[in-house]
């Protein structure tokens, strides 16, 4: 398992009118600016459990979620737009 730095800035992805603690995912960029550099990726309710990935896979999921490509995974989302 990787070292997980102390110092990283996590940000929480949460509704903006969301309110209790969660649970929430939490993600944390590393040292680096290119496609290696680190991501880490947790739950609130367990924040010792972190999964790490780098910038290429996380910036790739980001653009598959914004494509809609996991729309089928959520309940309630009936028409995805990539149908």
């Amino acid at each position: 398992m990787a070292d997980i730095p102390n110092d990283l800035s996590w940000t929480r992805a949460a509704p903006p009118e969301a309110t209790g603690p969660g649970p929430w995912i939490e993600v944390a960029f590393g040292e680096g600016d290119d496609g290696d550099a680190p991501v880490y990726i947790r739950e609130t309710s367990d924040p010792d459990n972190v999964v790490t990935t780098n910038r290429r896979k996380w910036d790739a999921f980001v653009l598959g979620v914004q494509a809609g490509e996991f729309d089928h995974f959520v309940e309630g989302v009936e028409n995805p737009p990539h149908a």
